[in-house]
């Protein structure tokens, strides 16, 4: 190391180019697959925006009640299907914080409709953290603090109010709970059997692989929708809310695993001639541990992210069950079941914001999509 006139130190040993990427070839190879993982998938842009959003409606999924102004079903009879109003900075040029117009409702007596205009003169000022419907924090603590509600005599309906004048904006964040939960329960079952049954097929083969690939030809058939259909038709109409939910979470459970059962054999048959499989067994392993040891985490990320691409096709399905009446009902919240008060297409043709609880099911399905591509391009990191 030689120093120059200046301070700086200078190294006097020859440059070695080889060396340096030998260095950190040797640093990458060495580093946990969890590492190479994220490295690579920090790469994908779109999967780690979308991953880090389904992040944050997952974690606010426990608060809804704090952040939605207006409860699920609470309802304002001199609102129905009150227009989407405006949060505002400036009045007539001067910044007097977050506020609203109030509505004014006037009776129209050539299409008999009520027709709502915002009071121009009159601002009223948001409340913040302000007391109102009672609701619970994950179920288990009660609280009626909410973030912002709307001032003494006005409403505030961000997205507007359906035909019995409750807040959309609230009832989609109260929908997200179960529509986003839905997906959760209904792989955990997918994935209990797939892995299961699919495992067993694959690595004991023989008449017990020939029994379960003939089940999952069966099942794999059967028309899909028509399916749900007579298994949600099956379920008791006087059963409550969350028994339904739960139900219908494992239908679709119970429908999904053929498919991850397919992909678990096929993965097997060709691991279990693998060198390190033979050694196991030859060590004493019993086929529960080789399964559960060596097998199974051998691709445990290409599992991941098909669960990650088929939580999408469930709140599909949820939703799909509930738009026909056949899921979840009322007063459960989600947004299937909103969408099945808004299939009249003259209202939608007429109040066209009763459709917007189609907005977050696009949003949430292509954010799932683009999470799942960024897992499944990240899980072989040393293809570069």
């Amino acid at each position: 190391m030689t120093q120059l006139p200046d301070g700086r130190f200078v190294d006097d040993a020859p440059y070695d180019p080889q060396a340096s990427l030998l260095e950190l070839e040797r640093k990458d190879l060495d580093a946990p697959n969890w590492v190479l993982i994220w490295r690579k998938f920090k790469t994908h842009k779109l999967g780690l925006i979308s991953g880090a959003f389904l992040l944050i409606c997952y974690l606010l999924l426990p608060v809804i009640g704090f952040i939605a102004p207006y409860g699920p079903n609470q309802r304002m009879s001199e609102n129905l299907y009150s227009p989407p109003q405006s949060i505002h900075l400036f009045h007539e040029g001067a910044f007097i914080g977050p506020f609203i117009y109030p509505m004014t409702s006037e009776a129209d007596l050539e299409t008999f409709q009520w027709v709502f205009k915002p009071d121009l003169d009159k601002p009223l000022k948001l409340d913040f953290f302000c007391q109102a419907q009672r609701y619970d924090i994950a179920g288990l603590i009660p609280s009626n603090t909410h973030l912002f509600c709307a001032p003494e005599g006005a409403t505030l309906f961000l997205w507007g109010s359906d035909r019995l004048g409750r807040d959309i904006f609230s009832r989609i964040l109260y929908g997200a709970q179960l529509s986003l939960t839905v997906g959760l329960i209904g792989i955990s079952v997918s994935f209990v059997l797939g892995i299961f049954f699919g495992s067993v097929a694959g690595y004991f083969g023989g008449k017990i692989d020939w029994v379960i690939n003939r089940v999952i030809e069966v099942l794999r058939s059967l028309p899909e929708l028509p399916l749900w259909l007579a298994l949600s038709a099956a379920v008791p109409s006087n059963w409550s809310p969350v028994a339904v939910f739960f139900i219908i979470s494992v239908i679709l459970g119970i429908l999904d695993w053929p498919g991850l059962a397919r992909s678990v054999r096929a993965k097997f048959l060709s691991l279990r001639e693998e060198e390190y499989v033979r050694a196991a067994e030859m060590m004493g392993a019993s086929s529960g541990r080789v399964i559960r040891k060596h097998l199974i985490p051998n691709f445990m990320s290409h599992l991941i992210a098909s669960a990650t691409l088929s939580i999408p096709a469930m709140i599909l399905g949820e939703t799909a069950l509930s738009f026909l009446g056949l899921g979840l009902r009322a007063p459960a919240v989600s947004w299937g079941v909103m969408l099945n008060d808004a299939q009249n297409l003259a209202s939608i043709e007429i109040y066209p914001w009763t459709a917007i609880p189609m907005l977050p099911i696009i949003i949430i399905v292509l954010a799932f999509n683009f999470f799942g591509d960024g897992l499944r391009d990240s899980l072989d990191p040393y293809q570069q």
